[in-house]
């Protein structure tokens, strides 16, 4: 580095001595015969933008690239309970990625949509309509409503960088689950918050192979590049089986507790080891409790994945009952 700045040291210097003689030169009778030839180029210029720019192109470019996200999406009520702890969260993250991040399109992954063991798809029309995949709410909740609308150009784009990966993915025509629906309206209600950019779902894999849904995440990183927002959705403790066997009951299990303490810790993990420190975290005795299937664990591997050397960070989090709302951001966002 010492050497660089001494080279830089000397080449200004130089530069400074030829602009005095170029002032003398032009200052004198002289300089009639002499303009032709320094009207080929100004010498200053040529030397500064050769030295100057050899110097920065060695330098680690900054870049922009927007954040990832989790979202704990909770079930089709979320968006009709405006009065859980959880809804004004979603609407300031919701706003953050609006105001702030201000992508150009968002990709999701949803707990809700598994393909095949070693498969992915990918929602490749541009008008979906909603898939209501829960039973035994108000009559209601089987009426919402989202505006939404895909992109074909994403969807190929994406199944270009699963195919650039080894990754087997086809496109299909699929209507988006309450895993994005219920959560986006909150986030991105549409009269108050609209989203107003293509939104496209892609699937998870259909097995419980947290590191091929990390490896997942890696492959789509390079969407981020062009200020395309991804979105994994899903729960970070969730358990319906309890949650049906004790009734609702809001106090937090031992192991809401304890498995959202752990991956909390895995996700914060330092970048290089982040991934060994998840991988972990699937291993645990509580894992299975906190998720007797993975489908709703997974889109936070995928988040993880995407997001490369950025950090992770939990936003906010709750222990209700069997469930666990922990929010997570990889990256920064930037300034406003």
């Amino acid at each position: 580095m010492d050497s660089s700045r001494s080279f830089i040291r000397t080449s200004l210097l130089i530069v400074a001595l030829i602009t005095a003689v170029v002032a003398i030169v032009l200052s004198t009778p002289l300089s009639h015969s002499l303009m032709p030839l320094l009207a080929w180029k100004p010498l200053t210029s040529f030397f500064a933008q050769r030295q100057l720019s050899a110097y920065f192109s060695s330098k680690p470019m900054a870049t922009n690239k927007p954040p990832v996200y989790f979202f704990s999406h909770g079930g089709p009520d979320v968006m009709y309970n405006t009065k859980h702890p959880v809804y004004p969260v979603l609407q300031n993250i919701g706003k953050e990625i609006t105001e702030k991040v201000k992508p150009k399109a968002i990709v999701v992954f949803s707990g809700h949509w598994e393909a095949g063991p070693r498969r992915i798809e990918v929602n490749s029309v541009e008008h979906t309509d909603l898939i209501y995949d829960f039973y035994g709410f108000p009559k209601e909740y089987y009426k919402a409503q989202y505006p939404n609308k895909g992109s074909p150009e994403l969807a190929s784009k994406i199944l270009g960088l699963l195919s650039q990966s080894g990754i087997k993915a086809e496109g299909v025509a699929r209507g988006l689950d309450h895993g994005v629906w219920s959560g986006f309206h909150v986030a991105f209600h549409p009269e108050r918050n609209p989203l107003n950019i293509p939104l496209v779902q892609v699937s998870l894999y259909g097995n419980q192979d947290v590191d091929m849904h990390y490896q997942l995440g890696q492959a789509v990183a390079a969407l981020r590049d062009e200020n395309i927002v991804i979105i994994g959705a899903g729960m970070s403790v969730h358990n319906l089986r309890d949650y049906m066997m004790t009734g609702g009951d809001p106090r937090p299990m031992p192991y809401t507790v304890s498995f959202d303490e752990a991956l909390k810790e895995a996700v914060e993990a330092p970048p290089a080891e982040r991934r060994a420190r998840m991988l972990e975290v699937a291993k645990r005795p509580d894992a299975r409790q906190a998720h007797p299937r993975f489908d709703h664990l997974m889109p936070v591997y995928v988040a993880a994945g995407a997001a490369g050397d950025d950090a992770g960070k939990q936003t906010w989090t709750m222990h209700e009952g069997t469930m666990g709302w922990a929010q997570y951001r990889f990256g920064s966002v930037p300034a406003s």
